[in-house]
């Protein structure tokens, strides 16, 4: 197999300190380029030498150059920043990352304001924005519901609603939360504390004990909903492909006047009982085309994590596939039906 043909293309920066801030600590950034990119970086004095392929040649000066600018412009430049800019170039050559990381949805108490960090989660913010309900469908590490919790407390502050309500099936309980020993608050807390660490991350913790006290904020299972009629609220329903079919639906049919809601999770990451097909991804083939539903679709492409946990995951997946691959027959399940109830079947990419 021919190898591709390796190209070297020089930058230079005249500013020394957006430089540095470009590079990082004994060139930390520059090794996250590169071995994101594929490429080869060298840096001598103010120059940068590029040594990779074509596409990767151009994704690198692209992200080099626009997040210089960045720099340049006193903006803090983070490890994660330099892993997204390289993503988002790699997928789209002509992005503007301005136009993608100043999107700024909240800026939590004392930390680094919460905005987009790829195309994917763009066009994620987008669609909640305008639409009543969204799905938001990938794998872990993708922003889906940490998005959706700094969306759901920036419509608070705006007045755009007057409740948060999060929430999840308890599945490893079945949903049997009497059976369990303590107070609701001791029962639940295993299945929610998630929930509970991104809100703590965005509101001092004495504001959150003030809304939940208040009812401003309201964090419980899924069973809790049940008979329930949600107006002017921000719906949170996480860890959505543990839901049963009629578990969706009666989630979905508590939505009221004013309301919104997002539902995140991972199709191929189900905890339900063998041969038990999932809610979402029953609702995602129902409910796609009506208008006011949106859904966005990440792949291992859009995880935000450290770059190593988009191979875990492909890794998995591909095992996963492998697996069901042998096993399809011996379930006796043909066809779409097949696919659909199969744990580790693959979304499709975001479009």
């Amino acid at each position: 197999m021919t190898k591709p043909t390796l190209r070297r293309d020089k930058l230079s920066f005249d500013d020394p300190e957006a430089l540095q801030a470009l590079c990082g600590t004994n060139n930390t950034r520059l090794k996250l380029i590169e071995r994101t990119a594929g490429a080869q970086l060298h840096l001598r004095g103010n120059q940068i030498t590029i040594e990779a392929d074509d596409a990767a040649t151009a994704v690198v000066r692209s992200a080099l150059e626009q997040l210089y600018g960045f720099a340049r412009k006193g903006k803090h430049l983070g490890s994660d920043d330099v892993v997204r800019a390289v993503k988002v170039l790699a997928a789209d050559a002509t992005a503007e990352l301005g136009s993608i990381f100043s999107d700024t949805v909240l800026v939590p108490r004392g930390g680094r304001p919460i905005a987009a960090k790829g195309v994917a989660q763009k066009q994620y913010i987008d669609l909640v924005r305008s639409n009543d309900i969204v799905f938001g469908v990938g794998p872990a590490g993708t922003g889906k519901t940490y998005l959706a919790m700094a969306l759901a407390v920036r419509s608070l502050l705006d007045k755009a609603v007057r409740r948060i309500i999060l929430t999840r099936p308890a599945v490893e309980a079945g949903e049997r939360l009497g059976f369990l020993p303590g107070t609701l608050e001791e029962k639940v807390d295993p299945y929610l504390r998630p929930l509970y660490d991104a809100l703590h991350d965005m509101l001092d913790p004495e504001k959150v004990q003030r809304l939940m006290a208040d009812d401003v904020i309201e964090v419980a299972p899924l069973a809790f909903m049940r008979g329930r009629t949600l107006n002017d609220a921000f719906v949170i329903l996480d860890e959505a492909q543990n839901t049963s079919v009629e578990q969706m639906k009666m989630f979905l049919t508590r939505l009221g006047f004013g309301a919104k809601a997002v539902i995140t999770g991972d199709p191929s990451q189900t905890d339900l009982p063998r041969g038990q097909r999932s809610g979402l991804r029953d609702a995602l083939d129902l409910l796609d085309g009506i208008g006011g539903i949106g859904i966005a679709r990440f792949t291992d492409v859009d995880v935000v994590r450290h770059p190593l946990v988009a191979e875990i995951i492909r890794a998995y997946d591909a095992r996963d596939r492998a697996r069901n691959q042998v096993h399809e027959p011996a379930r006796g399940l043909v066809g779409a039906e097949s696919l659909a109830a199969t744990p580790g079947v693959a979304e499709t990419k975001l479009d």
